[in-house]
């Protein structure tokens, strides 16, 4: 299969599927529920927490970040992150739009 054409797709078609991407990882998944229970920004050691090597942390963190879900500011040598919940509420109305398309009854019976 070739590359995906995006240019093909409109512009919240090619935003759903990034972040159907980013989230289609488990340990995304554990960042961000993490994040929400604690209900503030996390500027700990999430290794401890997740259970992951710090380099994988800090990739899946880039990941979440580069789509927008999550923001960080970086102290010194702390960097402290949370969900951007600007964002988190926009990413909520286009999947609950998408997902509460109906379907076509018994096309296929």
């Amino acid at each position: 299969m070739g590359l995906t054409k995006s240019e093909f797709f409109t512009e919240e078609q090619n935003e759903i599927a990034a972040i159907a991407k980013v989230l289609g990882h488990p340990a995304r998944i554990a960042i961000l529920e993490f994040i929400i229970k604690l209900e503030t920004c996390v500027c700990g050691d999430l290794v401890k927490d997740i259970g992951l090597a710090q380099p994988t942390i800090s990739q899946h963190l880039k990941e979440l970040k580069k789509v927008g879900i999550i923001k960080g500011t970086i102290e010194g040598t702390s960097v402290c992150y949370c969900i951007d919940e600007e964002k988190w509420d926009s990413i909520k109305n286009k999947f609950n739009n998408f997902l509460n398309k109906n379907a076509t009854e018994n096309c296929c019976s």
